[in-house]
């Protein structure tokens, strides 16, 4: 399904299009900037990095590349036509520096079935970049912007009307991290530092049933849409997953740290409201707005994370053991998949827990 641009935008987005000239004034002293390539990589891993610069601002050169394909989102089979930044729901982290240009090659492939564009939330300017990056099977856009502002940010596909919620529902959404030049700060000005980071993007999914209650497959995307259009009309979700499936970050697969290391924890929502709680655990500093030139919150048991945004949380863990990471809401947290684990390795503290009787029987005599 092939559908022209016009379809797909609207008159004013149309008008942004045309009025946005190719070069500002600025894109001279912008040539003069160092320029990097990042490799980016799959969630929940997040490419190399540096945490403070003393570096002037560069051009950091992203690529991302729309990936059509069938996905199994839970242990029982169940199938969607996903649509994806670089094959993974969520798309990739990308991180750069407060004032860095963003220059970001968006990629269609011929073998894909439909147009698709990138909104991000980091970008300043009408649509996020959306009608400057609208491009169908086949072709190929760059888009540059500038990282003006610090924190986390959605970014997600928004090739218009009913497409939007569908495209992002499908799986195309993801986040950029934009930090401060000199690093995290805590309230008072103080240095933060962390010794792994971990993408967390939340995804909700609306697959179709039959008339029997089984969950129904198609060929693609675009023969998928109006019955799963139906199901997002109610609003209810089928599946409510971290990184793409059931279990996806659990297991064999769970995230990993030692006692005494400082986690930072992405936690993204491109459509839903979610609430993330580490069992047994804390959210020393958290910016749950996701904006790092707010001082952060301490000591959280469970922060918000508003649909469309992305929060940062940053941990150390001071015990080790297998810790329960989800959706507070735990219907959607137990039930319908929004769980994660952290495997985290040390010697056990007595001092902050320990178990002072073992289960036993109750003695005989004792009052209820």
């Amino acid at each position: 399904m092939l559908f022209p641009r016009g379809l797909l935008l609207n008159a004013a987005v149309i008008a942004v299009a045309l009025s946005v000239p190719g070069q500002s004034p600025a894109a001279d002293d912008i040539s003069k900037l160092p320029r990097q390539r990042i490799d980016l990589v799959a969630p929940p891993f997040v490419h190399s990095h540096q945490q403070a610069t003393t570096d002037g601002p560069k051009v950091v050169e992203f690529k991302l590349v729309v990936h059509e394909k069938e996905l199994v989102i839970d242990d029982e089979g169940t199938k969607i036509q996903a649509m994806t930044f670089n094959g993974s729901i969520p798309g990739p982290l990308m991180v750069v520096h407060q004032d860095d240009y963003v220059e970001l090659t968006l990629i269609n492939p011929a073998p894909n079935t439909m147009p698709h564009n990138i909104d991000l939330h980091a970008a300043t300017g009408a649509l996020g970049g959306g009608a400057l990056t609208l491009i169908n099977p086949g072709e190929q856009v760059v888009l540059r912007f500038k990282a003006d502002r610090p924190g986390v940010f959605v970014y997600h596909c928004a090739p218009g009307g009913t497409m939007i919620p569908w495209h992002v529902v499908s799986g195309m959404n993801g986040a950029i991290m934009v930090l401060p030049r000199d690093g995290l700060k805590d309230g008072a000005g103080k240095p933060l530092r962390y010794d792994r980071i971990y993408y967390v993007g939340e995804q909700d999914f609306y697959v179709p049933k039959d008339d029997k209650g089984n969950y129904k497959t198609y060929g693609s995307p675009a023969e998928a849409y109006f019955d799963t259009r139906e199901v997002m009309r109610k609003l209810i979700p089928t599946h409510e997953v971290f990184n793409g499936r059931v279990g996806a970050l659990t297991g064999k697969n769970a995230m990993t740290a030692k006692v005494g290391e400082s986690v930072l924890i992405i936690h993204s929502q491109a459509n839903r409201d979610t609430r993330p709680h580490l069992i047994g655990g804390h959210g020393d500093y958290v910016w749950e707005t996701g904006k790092f030139s707010n001082p952060p919150e301490t000591n959280l048991e469970t922060w918000f994370v508003r649909g469309g945004s992305a929060a940062a949380a940053l941990y150390t863990f001071k015990q080790p053991g297998i810790y329960a990471y989800l959706n507070h809401n735990l219907i959607e947290g137990v039930e319908l998949g929004a769980s994660a684990n952290f495997n985290v390795e040390g010697k056990w503290n007595d001092d902050l827990m320990q178990q002072v009787k073992a289960p036993a029987p109750i003695p005989a005599g004792s009052s209820n």
